[in-house]
């Protein structure tokens, strides 16, 4: 990897990659977890939720961050459900003119935190709100390599977007001349 033995991150957002939303209530399966399951009353999208996302996250080579609007109640209710460990947790400051500004300019609110948390170190973004407005941003602040990867939030991660991210983040740990 450039510049650092460090894994690539891989920023996760929740509602769209790992809850799909979007079609009609009747297209999307219902996942039972044999148990009362931390907030399936606040949110009955919960039983949306593949357990299968936990294990095909973790056998991404990468260190898995929530970035979501969820922050700490993803460790509490999304990652019991599917088998991750507690994650690290992007805190979103407090919104401000900047922020204002960037939407008005169609950067996505989540860029620049994510940027700055990421420190120069290679990153994934899986989202549903991505556009090239924040690949361009991220390619003229980021030093590393960055892959900003749109979900379509009507369908959640799929086979592709496992075997693309998987790919990438593989390409960032590979040692030169090997």
């Amino acid at each position: 990897m450039t510049g650092s033995a460090q894994r690539p991150l891989l920023f996760l957002d929740v509602d769209g990659p790992l809850i799909p939303f979007g079609a009609a209530p009747d297209r999307y399966p219902s996942f039972a977890t044999g148990s009362h399951s931390p907030g399936d009353e606040a949110n009955p999208l919960l039983t949306r939720i593949d357990p299968a996302h936990g294990p095909r996250l973790l056998a991404l080579p990468c260190d898995v961050v929530w970035a979501t609007t969820w922050m700490a109640e993803a460790n509490d209710c999304i990652a019991p459900r599917i088998g991750l460990p507690r994650l690290a947790v992007v805190l979103w400051p407090e919104p401000s003119a900047v922020d204002d500004q960037d939407e008005r300019h169609g950067l996505h609110w989540k860029t620049r935190t994510l940027v700055d948390w990421a420190a120069g170190r290679p990153f994934a973004w899986v989202d549903d709100e991505l556009t090239d407005t924040d690949r361009a941003w991220v390619a003229a602040h980021h030093p590393g390599p960055a892959l900003l990867h749109r979900v379509d939030p009507r369908l959640g991660l799929t086979d592709g977007d496992y075997a693309a991210l998987d790919s990438w983040l593989r390409r960032q740990i590979r040692v030169p001349g090997r």
